[in-house]
């Protein structure tokens, strides 16, 4: 895949669906374990991916560009993904559902205490 300017946001997300179709994703073991602990499969990961929106972008990251992607799976439920963004395999860093207080809807952050 050729080269990506990480702020390109539409960009992005079109590369992260046609990484999803192709299932060019892999997981880092943090991801597996919030996999298993809130019971995502890696299908509910591809279709996430494949249809979802990206809410923030983290271009600086100090591990690399990346990306938070929230997304319904096929049976509706809400989740969000931290992955890569410009690389030529997705690398899933995190996954989780979007609950409250940190969330107040699955694309709102709740109130923060740290401001």
């Amino acid at each position: 895949m050729d080269e990506l300017d990480v702020n390109d946001i539409p960009a992005m997300l079109a590369r992260l669906q046609a990484q999803a179709q192709e299932e060019a994703v892999e997981f880092t073991l943090h991801a597996q374990q919030e996999m298993a602990e809130e019971d995502i499969r890696p299908d509910d990961v591809l279709a996430v991916l494949a249809s979802g929106q990206i809410l923030e972008n983290y271009p600086d990251h100090r591990r690399g560009a990346c990306c938070l992607v929230y997304g319904q799976t096929s049976e509706g439920r809400h989740l969000h993904l931290v992955c890569t963004t410009a690389r030529p395999t997705v690398i899933l860093i995190t996954a989780y559902e979007p609950l409250p207080p940190k969330w107040t809807t699955p694309t709102q952050r709740g109130p923060r205490d740290d401001l």
